[in-house]
């Protein structure tokens, strides 16, 4: 398959030459995805697809313009090809476009180091179903327990490959196998709903249905009752299952494309300090069977380690060419690109520093407070910061859960809450974005 997408990638360049562009870059991918949902002890939905999407960007100068197409003969190429040339040359002059140097590209990796890809044979439907029946049964097992809103199981496999006139041509394949369930406490108005979900680049390395399916139960079944907390400035706890969307904020606050834009709440905060001393968030793009993990950018620079923020200090700006050129800067190799649309900046794999204590020491800590496991709705600003969102959880006393909570809003400004964080100790290894169980003092809560 690989050998198939480099044959297309070339086709596209080629074609994009032929009809007069400067320079170009191509993409070919191809996918393969099923998944299977049970619900109620029967099987209610079985979808497999399967296909190949082509992307050509072309360069006339200083202007570009991109056209995807899921058709890859040959007069789809010609036509796609003629198409961007002349959709280019209508396009704005924009200083910052240009493929990357030669002396810039990957020109060797590890494919096998990074373990990218499940040599197993893509799995039947019927071991796919089994799996989702296993975990609905396993999560009805649980007390309390109504019904399964869904349970579902997945497969993907997805190959691309990327070619560019500077000489840089690569691919690679990843795979995925994923279980989730969504379990539902209470009858009518009081009921609650809770879910649990894994993927894993190898099957082998995920955990049985039954574990997922319990886990959806409990936490289902754990939220019966659930009432609205006490209104007033409280200290949070983020659950490792949520925290990631916390630093997530953070990190879209230093991607180029925001920082260029100017509508950044960390604009001018490069070498300032963002997080409290001794927290630092690493990236590593090249973590074996992770799925975040790659060893080019979308670009064909090489992908490499580096510290995003060190021991509190924000070290840097996610860049990719085109953003490292109107700031001056160098890219970090973070370009991520589809078949349809120029390269953007984002971050692969991230972990923030952990912290010593366990979520329990933490809440521990926290004492009297709030217990988030699941946010709804969003309104951040992102030039100021300031940050209110819907939440559920668990109230807690002395340190102990009392009772569950929902329809709670908590509020603040994102400077100043990762200033004020504690990290527990609970990350997950397996996860692109290792973010534990954060504990943040001083937000305002509206409840009862």
């Amino acid at each position: 398959m690989t050998d198939r997408l480099e044959t297309l990638t070339a086709k596209l360049i080629a074609a994009a030459r032929k009809a007069g562009a400067d320079a170009a870059d191509a993409m070919a991918v191809h996918g393969t995805s099923i998944s299977v949902d049970v619900r109620a002890g029967k099987l209610e939905q079985a979808e497999r697809s399967e296909g190949t999407e082509i992307g050509l960007r072309v360069l006339l100068g200083q202007r570009q313009a991109s056209v995807s197409a899921s058709d890859i003969s040959e007069r789809t190429i010609t036509k796609m090809a003629e198409r961007a040339v002349a959709m280019a040359r209508e396009a704005p002059v924009d200083d910052s476009v240009g493929l990357a140097d030669p002396s810039q590209l990957a020109n060797g990796w590890n494919l096998a180091a990074l373990d990218l890809v499940d040599p197993s044979p893509e799995p039947e439907p019927a071991v796919l179903e089994d799996d989702a029946r296993r975990a609905e049964t396993a999560a009805l097992s649980i007390k309390g327990v109504s019904q399964c809103q869904s349970s579902s199981a997945g497969f993907g496999r997805r190959s691309l490959h990327l070619a560019a006139t500077n000489g840089f041509s690569g691919g690679y394949t990843r795979s995925s196998r994923s279980v989730s369930s969504v379990a539902i406490s209470g009858e009518g108005l009081t009921m609650e709903r809770d879910w649990a979900a894994e993927s894993r680049t190898f099957q082998a390395d995920l955990p049985c249905p039954e574990e997922i399916g319990q886990l959806a139960g409990a936490r289902a079944a754990g939220r019966s009752g659930a009432r609205k907390p006490k209104t007033g400035a409280y200290p949070v706890v983020f659950d490792e299952r949520i925290a990631a969307g916390l630093i997530g904020h953070l990190l879209a606050a230093i991607n180029g494309s925001a920082i260029t834009r100017g509508a950044s709440w960390l604009r001018d905060k490069l070498g300032a300090r963002v997080l409290p001393a001794g927290l630092s968030i690493l990236e590593d793009p090249h973590r074996p069977r992770i799925s975040g993990s790659r060893p080019f950018d979308g670009e064909g620079l090489p992908t490499r380690p580096r510290t995003i923020v060190d021991r509190g200090v924000l070290a840097g700006w996610t860049l990719d060419l085109g953003t490292a050129r109107r700031l001056g800067m160098v890219s970090t190799a973070s370009a991520s690109r589809g078949v349809s649309a120029p390269p953007t900046p984002s971050v692969s794999n991230v972990a923030l520093t952990q912290g010593t204590q366990s979520k329990a020491e933490l809440l521990a800590d926290m004492g009297t407070g709030l217990l988030i496991t699941s946010m709804i709705g969003s309104s951040i600003n992102p030039t100021t910061g300031d940050y209110s969102r819907g939440a559920s959880g668990f109230w807690v006393e002395n340190g102990q859960i009392t009772y569950p909570v929902n329809e709670c809003t908590i509020a603040g400004n994102l400077c100043d809450m990762l200033m004020r964080i504690t990290p527990a100790n609970d990350a997950r290894a397996h996860l692109s974005h290792m973010v534990p169980s954060l504990l943040v003092e001083g937000l305002t809560l509206a409840g009862a």
